[in-house]
């Protein structure tokens, strides 16, 4: 036997069980306990942390617009504090530097060891043509072109010191070749790395 209601009657009807239903809500919710929070993955003390801490103090860095193949700057994660060490040629770098890695979620504590190379028109010069005489090197335009070149050449008080990071031990040995050419450097030491070697 098929029973019809009245149209008013079934809109009370779902009133009061919608009514219902959101009163009983908040008492299931509550009963029920929610999992907990998942960790992030640069949580303390995990080891993801320091890895993905160092990845972001690396790409901090050379995305700094002041930083050039006359610059070398290098780091060195603890835990939460990063030590910054390295030449910069611009005081501005020194300070960009610590600056956005201060801005690093998790940050603690930035030591800034940054060194301020002195101004030098004679350093200058050396500078200029110790870079055409590196990069102007036949075969080393694979370098050249990269959005940051990778042989850094730091120059003090006449004095060139290669850093970074080359294909072979051969590129290493034609950059060191080709930074003493240079009239006017007393010495050159070379630190290029070779990659993956």
């Amino acid at each position: 036997m098929l029973v019809r209601m009245a149209p008013s009657r079934i809109v009370k009807v779902a009133v009061a069980t919608l009514f219902a239903i959101s009163l009983a809500l908040p008492s299931a919710v509550a009963a029920k306990k929610l999992p907990p929070k998942p960790q992030l993955h640069h949580e303390r003390n995990t080891p993801r942390t320091s890895v993905w801490l160092v990845r972001e103090v690396r790409h901090r860095l050379l995305m700094l617009p002041y930083y050039t193949v006359f610059d070398n700057l290098e780091y060195r994660v603890n835990g939460y504090n990063v030590t910054l060490l390295g030449q910069v040629v611009n005081p501005v770098l020194k300070s960009d530097a610590e600056a956005t890695v201060k801005r690093i979620e998790g940050v603690q504590k930035v030591i800034n060891h940054i060194e301020v190379l002195p101004l030098s028109n004679f350093d200058n010069r050396i500078r200029i043509v110790a870079y055409r005489k590196i990069y102007g090197y036949p075969g080393f335009e694979k370098y050249a072109i990269q959005a940051m070149p990778p042989i850094h050449i730091i120059v003090k008080n006449g004095n060139i010191t290669l850093v970074g990071v080359v294909d072979s031990k051969m590129d290493s040995q034609i950059a060191y070749m080709q930074a003493r050419s240079v009239p006017g450097v007393f010495s050159v030491t070379n630190d290029l790395r070779v990659e993956n070697g």
